[in-house]
């Protein structure tokens, strides 16, 4: 009995001060819980689908059906005032463009020859070109994000440099059928401007080539080839 009475007096008096150290606890975990990063960065990783473009076309150039690019990569997110609303990104990436038109390339005696296509005159079913770049891209990045807010406005400014790692040319009819590679004709150096704006994780992106696509060499029609890259599209954010 009295082993009995022991234990429960045990059981009271050790509830009772269980209880009287709440208080303290819970003030603990609402510390913990109202911790914030105060060094916070945003938009690490990035990956685009664009439609492209071609600007600054030669006359009777045109393009047709969907030109893709596929876009990915990875910035680093360096934010430059105290309320981190204003950053510099610096980042590597990878890109994929094909570019549907009518300027047929094709190869004779060791060099390439340009022609632009005449849909009365040859039937064919496919004429296209494709790039594939390493690319480094710059931003100036302006937000309205904060450590715990994660839908926030964005607009981030910049210029875009891109490597030219594999180029080529496919052009199908029921005549012939031409596939080119690594053309020496393309520049090797590519460069732009870039805009991305937007809300969330989706961005409205743009961009504008500020350099051609060929060398000065690559001629139509005794003229140079001075066709640029614009790319419009989408960008997904992802930190």
């Amino acid at each position: 009995m009295k082993l009995s009475f022991s234990f429960l007096l045990f059981m009271v008096l050790g509830c009772n001060w269980l209880n009287a150290q709440n208080p303290s606890q819970t003030a603990i975990i609402a510390d913990t819980t109202s911790v914030v990063d105060d060094k916070y960065r945003e938009d690490q990783f990035y990956i685009s689908v664009t439609y492209n473009l071609l600007g600054k076309k030669p006359d009777g150039v045109s393009q047709s059906g969907f030109s893709s690019g596929y876009h990915f990569g990875f910035i680093r997110d360096m934010p430059i005032n105290k309320k981190r609303n204003l950053a510099i990104g610096v980042g590597l990436g990878f890109s994929s463009n094909s570019y549907n038109q009518t300027l047929q390339i094709s190869e004779s005696n060791s060099s390439f020859q340009y022609v632009i296509l005449n849909d009365n005159e040859i039937e064919y079913s496919k004429n296209k070109f494709s790039t594939y770049l390493v690319e480094f891209p710059i931003e100036f990045r302006w937000r309205t994000s904060t450590a715990l807010d994660y839908d926030f406005w964005r607009i981030y400014a910049g210029v875009k440099l891109g490597y030219v790692l594999y180029n080529s040319s496919k052009f199908n009819s029921t005549a012939a059928d031409i596939k080119l590679s690594n053309i020496g004709d393309f520049n090797g150096f590519q460069y732009g401007l870039t805009l991305s704006a937007g809300y969330s994780t989706i961005s409205f992106h743009l961009y504008y080539g500020l350099n051609e696509i060929f060398k000065s060499n690559a001629m139509v029609d005794g003229k140079s080839i001075d066709m640029n890259s614009v790319r419009i599209g989408l960008m997904f954010y992802i930190l």
